[in-house]
């Protein structure tokens, strides 16, 4: 297990359902041992209500989650370079954060977790879809840096 980073930035396409449930499981495990943020590629879309549906299911709390783009955190005075680590949950923010970090020494991690989006017809099957990239946060959170910090 690795050593607990001071910062992690997760980041995934539209910051509205795996980098924001990353950041919500993160501060759960972690508390303030540990500041973290989440952005997208794009902002272009709002908090997904499944994503905050199964995170309420084991206490952390998404709703007032404001989605945000790499650009529009450093617009907001957080530069990428006061990160210790960046973990990305898709190719294109990997993408992305490779590009951005270029000319940095940063720690850019590629998690390929799930998106749940589209998948399942019925609510039921959906929020399965949910809980299994839930948990496959959990799983990555826990392999890497212990269930608490340790």
């Amino acid at each position: 297990m690795g050593k607990l980073p001071q910062s992690v930035l997760f980041c995934c396409d539209h910051n509205a359902v795996r980098s924001p449930m990353a950041e919500g499981l993160m501060k759960q495990r972690f508390g303030t041992d540990v500041y973290v943020q989440s952005v997208g590629v794009k902002n272009d879309l709002e908090i997904d209500g499944f994503a905050i549906a199964v995170c309420d299911e084991i206490g952390v709390e998404l709703s007032r989650h404001q989605s945000r783009s790499f650009e529009e955190m450093e617009q907001m005075g957080e530069a990428l370079s006061g990160f210790d680590v960046i973990v990305t949950l898709s190719p294109a923010s990997q993408r992305r954060a490779l590009d951005l970090t270029r000319f940095y020494h940063l720690t850019v991690e590629y998690w390929p977790v799930m998106d749940p989006t589209g998948i399942g017809e019925t609510r039921d099957q959906k929020l399965n879809a949910y809980r299994q990239t839930r948990d496959q946060l959990l799983a990555r959170m826990d392999s890497k840096w212990g269930a608490d910090g340790a």
